[in-house]
């Protein structure tokens, strides 16, 4: 008899991920071998699960240290203590016992303080993501897989959507991202219930973050009341329909995205300078892009910059009144002067 369903579809889904880090890897191994014929073979990858205690992380904790092992990878895990609740330090030892009981090694907790930058949960995500870099660095870890599920997904579509900031915006969490392809997400396919169902079933103990219920935060409004307000008005099936959008809206994204940057090359003038007649004659989706772009790159942080930034700037092209320089970001000022689009810091 087989495993639980639950189980079953947990360690399936790491198992991909799995393969295709392994894939990646001797990939890689065999291109430094073409590069130094002594290059001795590379040691086998390690891959570490950021495990908070929860159902999601537990679940996948779990099934990495299930899968691992067969597929000759070193499997650990890392907790984050954000130091925001009394005895926090206290459950993330909790956290790297029950890791090292399942077989994970090696693990560890990392302690951060959370500052105050783009509010409570970015700044709590910032200071996250910061200690899994750290540890992934540290330990020579090829990925780190995170435990968000279809429901995550449906969330930040939803999120994306009150932002109001563009289909990228829509397109949720990647599959893949950071650098060098560092974060792996096997669970965006399954939803929430099923890693729930995959730790009661191997009794393993979960802990359940109060913030998660906190209505101080959005993210927490949105899963207690926003979610089920939008099922019982129009029928269950709405995460899956979100997780969905998601996907496709990620796939226009990417294609806008690299038309954008073939455009952005020939919209210049022979000192670099953006023409204000070749932007103009772009798709609006694609002249944003280009325009996002190169405010960027003259030194504007990209997540202080919205929509609302790039609309004034597309103004410089599509309404032009004579009206002075847009005031952006990081302090970068675009003006149009003499049929160019000058974007510089100030």
């Amino acid at each position: 008899m087989g495993p639980h369903p639950a189980v079953a579809a947990i360690r399936l889904a790491v198992r991909r991920v799995l393969h295709d880090v392994l894939n990646q890897h001797s990939l890689n191994d065999h291109h430094r071998k073409q590069l130094d014929p002594a290059h001795e073979p590379a040691a086998p990858p390690l891959v570490l699960v950021a495990c908070s205690g929860g159902a999601d992380s537990m679940a996948l904790a779990s099934a990495l240290a299930f899968e691992a092992p067969k597929l000759g990878v070193r499997a650990g895990g890392v907790t984050v203590d954000h130091n925001l609740q009394a005895g926090s330090g206290t459950r993330a030892a909790e956290v790297v016992t029950r890791m090292s009981s399942l077989g994970l090694a090696p693990v560890e907790a990392v302690s951060v303080t959370v500052g105050r930058a783009g509010g409570p949960e970015a700044a709590a995500r910032d200071a996250r993501y910061a200690a899994l870099d750290g540890s992934a660095q540290r330990h020579g870890a090829v990925a780190v897989l995170l435990g968000h599920t279809r429901d995550d997904q449906a969330e930040t579509v939803l999120l994306g959507l009150a932002r109001g900031s563009g289909t990228r915006s829509l397109s949720g969490m990647a599959a893949v991202s950071g650098a060098a392809g560092r974060y792996r997400r096997p669970f965006l396919q399954l939803d929430r219930q099923t890693a729930r169902k995959a730790c009661m079933v191997q009794s393993l103990p979960v802990w359940d973050d109060p913030h998660n219920a906190d209505p101080a935060y959005t993210r927490s409004r949105l899963r207690q009341e926003g979610l089920p307000a939008l099922e019982k008005a129009l029928g269950k099936g709405v995460v899956e329909a979100l997780a969905r959008t998601a996907q496709l809206s990620r796939d226009d994204a990417d294609a806008l995205d690299h038309w954008a940057a073939d455009a952005g090359r020939s919209v210049r003038d022979e000192t670099g300078r953006l023409e204000c007649a070749k932007l103009y004659a772009l798709p609006p989706a694609v002249r944003r892009r280009v325009l996002r772009g190169a405010v960027i790159e003259a030194g504007s942080p990209a997540g202080s910059l919205f929509a609302r930034h790039i609309e004034e700037v597309d103004r410089l092209i599509t309404g032009w009144r004579g009206q002075g320089a847009i005031n952006l970001p990081g302090r970068v000022e675009a003006r149009r002067q003499g049929g160019r689009l000058v974007i510089r810091q100030g």
